[in-house]
């Protein structure tokens, strides 16, 4: 019990002091922007593929379900609304940030990971390179930027999924279907949704990254990192959510 405390807190000194370290060395130039345009192309075009799938079956699914109760209560025109509501505010951002934890957050830690065992780190140091400038600095600035606007995609696809099922399969008429969504939301169920994503971009980021420069153990330890920071990230993730969901049900 006592190792397993200490480890808690050296990893929460640990992710606190990379992430003074990150947000100062944001600021210090040169700034290598080619470098985090080339991770944001990783960890945002690249995954576009699985979160046009998860988004559009999501909404399919969730469309279908709603539709179970909505028939009974005879409220089928309700079923846009809290399709929307969902992937705004819930699904869509907790669904793409575990998709792109468990893509790009083990890529991360793998790729960060290797370069640790294998002494690059240290031979960053010896080039008067700071690692964390080199390596965390465009992830961290890449993950924090294209989460959002990879979850704004996944709305949009995740209500046309809805569209779908609710035009094709539950004899909603179109324009209905659009008049209802666009009524319902709001600029807070979208705002609250995005900035959940930021956090969870830091979260990533930051998990993944200290993960990877504190590798031991060569080959097997990579392994091991790799899945110790995705199930970290997942699990903050989970718990950063229902923070900020109570923090904006409660005060906002």
């Amino acid at each position: 019990m006592g190792r397993k405390t200490l480890d808690f807190f050296d990893f929460i000194g640990g992710i606190t002091r990379l992430f003074l370290e990150t947000v100062y060395w944001i600021f210090i130039p040169p700034i290598k922007k080619e470098r985090t345009f080339q991770q944001a192309k990783i960890i945002g075009i690249d995954s576009l593929p699985i979160v046009t799938l998860i988004g559009l079956f999501t909404g399919m699914i969730l469309a279908l379900q709603t539709a179970y109760l909505m028939k009974k209560l005879s409220s089928e025109m309700y079923i846009a609304s809290i399709v929307a509501l969902s992937l705004t505010r819930e699904l869509g951002p907790v669904l793409t940030s575990l998709i792109v934890a468990g893509r790009c957050g083990a890529a991360i830690t793998a790729e960060i990971g290797t370069m640790t065992v294998t002494e690059q780190v240290e031979a960053l140091k010896t080039l008067a390179t700071n690692p964390v400038k080199y390596l965390v600095v465009p992830r961290f600035l890449a993950l924090t930027f294209m989460l959002p606007i990879l979850t704004v995609y996944a709305d949009l696809v995740g209500i046309f999924g809805g569209y779908l099922i609710s035009v094709n399969r539950l004899s909603i008429y179109p324009s209905m279907y659009i008049a209802t969504t666009f009524e319902t939301l709001v600029n807070k169920d979208i705002v609250t949704g995005l900035i959940k994503t930021v956090f969870f971009g830091m979260i990533i980021a930051l998990v993944c990254c200290y993960e990877g420069l504190n590798v031991e153990g060569g080959a097997e330890g990579v392994g091991k990192s790799t899945t110790t920071s995705v199930v970290i990230s997942f699990i903050l993730i989970i718990v950063a959510d229902c923070f900020f969901t109570a923090l904006f049900y409660f005060f906002f």
